[in-house]
């Protein structure tokens, strides 16, 4: 029993942290923000990328349980020059045929779930996020054995209510 309790104090304790993001973001400036105040904000950003002009980008993942994930850009000068939600239909547009796991990874975000298929040679990054109204959808980048974009797909979310989505 007391297994049971532990993930669901940690589920709530996710889902609270979810509802917190609009504050945070409210409350960050471009160009005002510092390094910082985006740490005390968000905390440890899940990975660190190089980004253009000697810029830093901060990857914030809300996944598996959430259908947000967030690349906060930091400047040469430790302002923040950007807060992005990146798991949007412009951003899935540019995952092409021969792109490299580590740009889309770079561009989206740590996927939700990773599913190898070895009789395919092919390994399956899928990402929850949310279409307009408030549909909740996954999409699926697929890769080959030398982490090249084979494919991508789109499907409705099989399972909305355990994610706090609607369809």
């Amino acid at each position: 029993m007391l297994g049971v309790s532990r993930v669901l104090f940690m589920i709530f304790a996710l889902l609270s942290l979810l509802g917190c993001d609009p504050q945070r973001i409210s409350e960050l400036e471009e160009g005002v923000a510092t390094e910082a105040d985006v740490r005390a904000k968000f905390g440890a950003p899940e990975n660190i990328w190089d980004g253009p002009g000697g810029e830093r980008i901060f990857e914030y993942n809300r996944q598996p349980a959430g259908q947000k994930n967030y690349m906060i850009s930091i400047g040469p000068d430790g302002k923040m020059t950007a807060l992005r939600q990146v798991l949007t239909p412009a951003n899935f547009a540019k995952v092409q045929p021969g792109m490299m796991m580590e740009d889309v990874r770079k561009l989206l975000g740590k996927p939700m779930k990773r599913t190898p298929y070895p009789l395919k040679s092919e390994v399956a990054w899928d990402w929850r996020y949310l279409e307009p109204p408030n549909t909740s959808m996954i999409f699926t980048v697929w890769f080959s054995p030398d982490y090249r974009v084979l494919r991508t797909s789109t499907m409705l979310d099989p399972d909305p209510a355990e994610n706090g989505g609607a369809r």
